[in-house]
């Protein structure tokens, strides 16, 4: 693909900082991770940040210590990536799916619903979705028993306006107790593979902490029954979820590139938003009023009966669209285990039937945008006759 839906920016920055790293005596649980997660709480305006493996760890660990256990739930968007979802059943938890609003957001009233319907979940983890913030002060007072855990994998760096006309940032812990972040290729900044939770709770930190070292305890005022200084316990079932000072290295290097990164994204997505104006057919999703989006995706709404066509056409001129997402209680997995089904989330269920993410990444420029959006219009222009096969096919990519 000479242009694909994303694409990570390293340079010799990164290359020398990795290099640097490797040469250390400590490649991992060492001071480069100790800078990378200080820098990180730093940036998003938050007290503690605990690195980990990927963010799908992040999402495992926080709602582990959260407290998520076997007779849990915990309440997201079906418009996601699987891992959301997964890492509740990692811990015993049953998911609920609450529908979302024109943002691709989990829906503030959709939440209440569901509350007044089956009750407050352990948890409720509501999904920036592209990057768009996500009304959170909204879904925190819908329910405000529930522990908020934002999955904020999309979000690093975004932010919102609260009730108060104050500009906070995702992460700074203004409403929940802790929000998650990937570091994955694709994303804003990137550790090789990577995640981290973020909390301003000191328990909630230290708990997040011992969860990615097997549940280990070292700290002699922690332990049951030292018996000298080479003293360690097990308090509970942790895993191994480190990220290692190489790629922290790299993700130090890449948080001093994030308002760039962000900046430059922003421009792509102003681009687009100006080119495809003129293409009636194409209706881009974008954020809420009072929201500053950090534009992991730029996805766009197109036809259900002509997105396959529009999909193939693209990909035949080398650009690499993707669909965002299949929505998760649909997938096989979840409909026989947790009797999910068609019809439970009609909005997303719509919306997913239409999307398409167009490429999106700090590397693209003026030209790249303008070669997208004349692919995306002859793609329109075609206008393909609909058959019976074809709709059959659409159906088929969505469900997969």
């Amino acid at each position: 693909m000479r242009l694909p839906y994303s694409r990570q920016t390293v340079g010799a920055a990164e290359a020398a900082a990795v290099s640097a790293a490797v040469q250390d005596a400590l490649l991992t649980g060492g001071p480069t991770l100790a800078r990378f997660e200080a820098a990180l709480a730093d940036a998003v305006g938050a007290t503690h940040a605990i690195a980990v493996s990927s963010g799908t760890a992040a999402l495992h660990v926080a709602y582990l210590a959260a407290g998520v256990g076997f007779a849990d739930e915990v309440l997201t968007s079906p418009l996601t990536f699987v891992a959301t979802a997964n890492a509740a059943v990692y811990c015993g938890a049953a998911p609920r799916f609450a529908d979302v609003d024109a943002h691709g957001n989990l829906d503030p009233s959709a939440v209440a619903a569901d509350v007044a319907r089956h009750g407050t979940p352990r948890v409720i983890a509501p999904v920036h979705y592209a990057g768009h913030p996500a009304a959170v002060d909204a879904i925190a007072d819908a329910a405000p028993d529930a522990v908020l855990v934002e999955d904020a994998c999309h979000a690093l760096g975004a932010g919102w306006r609260d009730p108060s006309g104050v500009w906070r940032r995702v992460g700074d812990g203004a409403r929940a107790a802790m929000t998650v972040f990937s570091f994955h290729p694709v994303k804003t900044i990137t550790t090789g593979e990577g995640g981290a939770v973020v909390t301003n709770d000191a328990l909630l930190a230290r708990r997040c902490r011992r969860l990615r070292d097997h549940g280990l305890v070292r700290e002699p005022a922690e332990l049951e029954a030292p018996d000298g200084p080479w003293s360690y316990e097990q308090h509970e079932l942790g895993f191994n979820y480190r990220l290692t000072d190489v790629q922290a290295a790299l993700g130090l290097v890449q948080l001093g590139r994030l308002e760039h990164f962000l900046a430059a994204r922003r421009q792509v997505a102003e681009q687009y938003d100006r080119a495809l104006g003129a293409l009636a057919e194409v209706r881009p999703i974008g954020p809420a009023p009072g929201t500053r989006s950090g534009w992991h995706l730029y996805p766009v709404r197109v036809s259900a009966a002509r997105r396959r066509h529009v999909f193939e056409a693209l990909r035949a001129d080398g650009i690499g669209v993707q669909v965002h997402y299949a929505p998760v209680h649909l997938q096989p997995y979840y409909r026989r285990r947790f009797a999910t089904s068609a019809g439970d989330c009609p909005a997303a269920e719509s919306l997913a039937r239409e999307v398409l993410s167009l490429p999106c990444f700090p590397g693209m420029d003026g030209a790249d945008v303008a070669t997208v959006v004349t692919a995306l219009a002859r793609a329109l222009e075609e206008r393909p006759r609909p058959t019976a096969r074809a709709e059959e096919r659409t159906d088929a990519v969505h469900a997969g």
